[in-house]
Formats: C-alpha cells, structure tokens, sequence
C-alpha cells in the first residue's frame, strides 16, 4: 500500500497578525496533487488539522474543499485529532463520511479505531490513537496512556487470531518506557499495522528536534512518549512536532509541518511522507518538498541597505513574510512602514544592537558598574548611555537631558 503521511496542519493559523488561510489553500492543492501524481491509496493526517478547537468558518471551508477534492479522485483519507483540536467537532459525521472513504479517529475509546484495507491479498491496518489527557484514561502521565490504549489493542489482536495478546517486548499496560521486541512473527500475526497518532514522543530519552512554532510542547515532562511502545507497527505516522523526522533508527516519523510557522524554521525544507509498505512491511519512506507560496525568510543590515538590497525583489521573493533585522544604531521612524514599501509582507522588525549587557561586580552581583561609582545625576545618564548605545551622549542630548532633570527635581 502507498500512502501520503501529512500533520499539522493548523488551518486557520494567524502568524504576526497574518492569516495563513491563502497558503494553507495552496499548499493543501499540492498535497492532493502529489496523491494523484504518485497514485497513493490514502492520505493520512496525524492530528492539529485546525490551529484551534473552535476554528473560523474560511478554515473549516478549506478543510471541506481538501476533503471532497481528495475523495473526487479516489483517494481515501485516514486522519485523527491532535491537541490543538476538539475530538468531538473533528469526528463529527465519523460514520457517515466513512462510508466515503474519509475515516476518522477523533473521541478515544476503549476499543480504537481502525481502518482496514486489502491490496493484492495483503492486509494493510492503520490503528488511530488520536491526542489524548493522561488524566481523561486515569493515568499519571502520556506514556502510561499510550501503554494503556496499545495494551488493549494487542489484548484484542489475540482474540482475533494474531499472537498471544501481550505487548511485544511484554510490556504491561501502564508501563512508561520502552523494552526489547519479542519476535514479531509471534505478537503482529501477517498483516501490515501502521500506527496513526499524536505526541511528543522520545527515543531513550533522546528528544526530537523543535521548531519555535511549537508553542504547546513540553520537553523532559509528563508529556513524553518513549518510541519503545510503538513496537509491533510497520510504521508508526506521528504529528506534533514541526520538522520532519526519524525517530531513532525505528519506523516512527513525524511528517511535520507542510508549511514554516515561525522565523526559527526558515532553514527548514517542508516536506510530506510517501510511504510505501509490501508483504514483508515498510518498503520505503521518501520526502517529497512542498513550494509554499511565500517563503519566511530572515533579511539583516541597515535600513538603506535593505531597501537598497531589495531592488528587483518585487519580482522574486518580495511577496515572502519576512523577519528584518536592522543594525542601525540611531533612532528610526516608521522602519516597518518603510520596509514595508517593498515588501508588504514583512512581519518582524527586530533591533540588533551592540552588545550592552550590564557586567557583574566580582562578587557576582547584578549591579550594574556605572552605579559602583560615585557620579552625578548627568554623568550616571551619560555613562549609561554610553555602556547602552555604545556611543557617547551628544550635545542636544545632554541639553535635553539636563532640561528633563530641572523639572523632575523641581
């Protein structure tokens, strides 16, 4: 079977106070155009399909357009809500549109959802562990909740006939860390299994990599998943984490974000999963680059030398969301309104400035070492100026200054 394995989404997004709706719609047309290129079966989404629980109206539209274009070509859809999601509003309909090959695992239940498919006398099953509270199963932390849930469905896989409905590597259900396969022959029966979920999950504690954008993720806490527990699955399809990745050297993937949510990820390639499984399991995992409709990219230098270096820039890449890094040293009006004549898009001014940290006395102290000496109320000012700027205080400024200490001192 070969499918497409996509996350994040987070339609409806607003970065800087830019809605993200107009690239979102672009870059979901190229997903479903990928589908159709590469004559996937399936596109799964692992969870954060909207960037809210309650999402706006243009995004739920968007999401509906992406979903019968897909089903308009053939292609079946297996998806599951994340954190940023409300499980009931996102299986709303779950048994209806399954019947248009739209399958959805949104509410856990004791019993997880699965869908099945059969493909050249191979059996291929995606089991769907949506987003889910340790405290919702009773449990102190996440890791316990996906022992819990994936204990029970191994528990079932014996009573259908696969293994011996113990958790491949023995583990127990509440158990948090991972463990040493069993041979898979006896615990995944002759199937395919493909695991479709949602956390953070770790590799013996080794953290996966983050983007800035991630503003929900908690490292080192309660929140993490040891990838031990996804023994058993041909593959294992994560969403939450924003840049595309292996877990260790296991079968487990988090396809990441198909767009660049923040200037901490402009050196990121975006990217969705083409996976492909066979009668003897996972056969290939291939990324294949997504073209946004507006890269987020980082300019730096001084005023003029950005308006000077975006001559031209109109024609490529003066659409682009960009972050401006000035390294002026004077005071500047409206430097975003300025930049902004030629790139409209500029969502960031940032002021890069000398450094001007205060030094520590020796005895460790946070005072600053203008206030260790003695000084007048125009002499301290100067010196702070000078250790803040870089630079010393001009003549207008000492008047002005001067004129400021009169009045406040009566």
């Amino acid at each position: 079977m070969r499918f497409l394995h996509v996350a994040d989404l987070h339609i409806g997004k607003v970065v800087n106070d830019f809605s993200m709706l107009e690239d979102q719609k672009f870059v979901l047309e190229q997903i479903a155009g990928m589908a159709r290129a590469n004559s996937v079966d399936a596109v799964v989404i692992a969870g954060d399909i909207y960037d809210r629980a309650i999402p706006p109206g243009e995004a739920v539209a968007l999401f509906d357009a992406f979903l019968t274009k897909l089903a308009g070509q053939g292609t079946k859809t297996i998806m599951i809500s994340g954190n940023h999601d409300s499980p009931e509003r996102i299986g709303f309909g779950a048994d209806l549109l399954c019947k248009q090959g739209v399958h959805i695992g949104a509410v856990v239940k004791k019993e997880l959802d699965r869908a099945v498919f059969k493909e050249d006398g191979v059996e291929t099953e995606f089991v769907l562990l949506p987003f889910v509270k340790p405290a919702w199963l009773g449990v102190r932390n996440s890791g316990e909740a996906v022992s819990l849930l994936l204990s029970a469905y191994w528990q079932e896989e014996a009573c259908r006939g696969y293994g011996d409905g113990k958790m491949p590597g023995g583990m127990q259900a509440g158990a948090g860390d991972g463990a040493e396969p069993e041979d898979r022959a006896e615990t995944a029966g002759k199937k395919n299994r493909v695991l479709v979920t949602h956390f953070f999950v770790t590799d013996g504690g080794r953290e996966p990599e983050l983007s800035d954008s991630e503003s929900t993720i908690h490292v080192g806490g309660l929140d993490n998943v040891d990838a031990g527990l996804f023994e058993g699955f041909d593959y294992v399809a994560l969403g939450h984490i924003h840049k595309s990745q292996q877990i260790g050297g296991r079968p487990v993937w988090y396809a990441g974000a198909p767009l660049k949510y923040s200037f901490g990820e402009t050196a990121q390639t975006k990217a969705v999963l083409l996976v492909e499984t066979g009668r003897e399991g996972l056969k290939e995992v291939r990324k294949l680059e997504i073209r946004p409709l507006r890269e987020m990219r980082k300019v730096k230098g001084t005023l003029k030398e950005i308006l000077d270096g975006a001559d031209g820039a109109m024609g490529q890449g003066g659409q682009d969301y960009i972050q401006a890094i000035l390294t002026d040293r004077g005071e500047l009006i409206d430097p975003i309104g300025t930049i902004r004549s030629v790139y409209p898009n500029v969502m960031q001014i940032v002021r890069e400035e000398p450094d001007s940290s205060f030094r520590l006395n020796k005895d460790g102290g946070n005072q600053s070492r203008i206030l260790a000496e003695k000084k007048d109320t125009l002499a301290l000012f100067e010196a702070f100026y000078q250790e803040v700027r870089d630079n010393d205080l001009s003549v207008e400024g000492k008047k002005a200054l001067v004129d400021i200490v009169k009045e406040l001192e009566g």
